[in-house]
This record gives C-alpha cells, structure tokens and sequence, in this order.
C-alpha cells in the first residue's frame, strides 16, 4: 500500500469515527457504552466528545497535510513527528481496547489497530520517498 492510499483511507475512517462521535454529542448513541463506561454525567460526556472531535478534526488536518491536499503550514518534521505521537496514542488505546470489559469497546481495537498500522505505513513510505530524493508530500 502507498501513502497517499493509506492517508486516504485513515482520513475516512477519521470521518466515520467524528460522525460517530457527533451522534453520541446528539444522543443518538448512549454515551454509557462509551468511554469504557466511565463517564458519569452528560457533562463529562460533552467534554471528553468535544474533546475527541477537535483531535479527530486535528489529526485530519495532519494527514491532509501529509498527502498534499491542503498548504504545508506545518513543517514536515512536526507534522511527522505528530503522527508519530498518534501511532503511540493509537497502540496504547488498542492494547487498552482489547482488555476493555465490553464487547463494544473491545471492537474499537480493530479501528485503533487499523489506524496504528496506516500511520505506520505513512511514516515508513514517506520515510523511503525523502531518502530517495523524493520530497514531494503525495
């Protein structure tokens, strides 16, 4: 797989993710079979979906960056190394998804595995293309 198609399929599964987090914001989705159950106020729930729309929304903003769509108004070592604290994120939360007393939250380790192995594809196929000469973002 190459990078462009790996950032475009995480820019995807970034969108489903942020529509699923809107739909707990309007309660369409309890917000009790989120979080690991944890959340104990709607309060809580506004807060912590607020909080991972705007992180969604960033890390997007990142790929786009990546794969050339939008101006480069961050350097590629900054944007590179974001990503990189993503691919630590997203292997801690699938290690934690996995141990996750719900059958729901266990099926969010496919999606933040998922995510893990097309940031780490991103990272080593834009690795290759700059030690090769080749810069250009896509």
């Amino acid at each position: 797989m190459n990078k462009i198609t790996a950032v475009n399929i995480l820019l995807w599964l970034i969108a489903a993710i942020t529509v699923f987090h809107l739909s707990i914001l309007l309660k369409l989705v309890p917000y009790e079979i989120t979080w690991g159950g944890r959340l104990k106020s709607e309060a809580e729930m506004y807060a912590f979906e607020s909080i991972s729309i705007a992180v969604n929304l960033f890390l997007g903003f990142v790929l786009m960056i990546k794969g050339g769509y939008v101006r480069q108004i961050l350097p590629l070592k900054m944007v590179n190394a974001i990503l990189w604290i993503f691919l630590v994120i997203f292997t801690l939360n699938t290690i934690g998804n996995i141990v996750a007393e719900t059958y729901f939250e266990k099926f969010f380790a496919l999606v933040t595995v998922s995510f893990s192995i097309l940031i780490w594809v991103i990272l080593n196929k834009g690795k290759k293309q700059e030690t090769h000469g080749k810069t250009h973002s896509v």
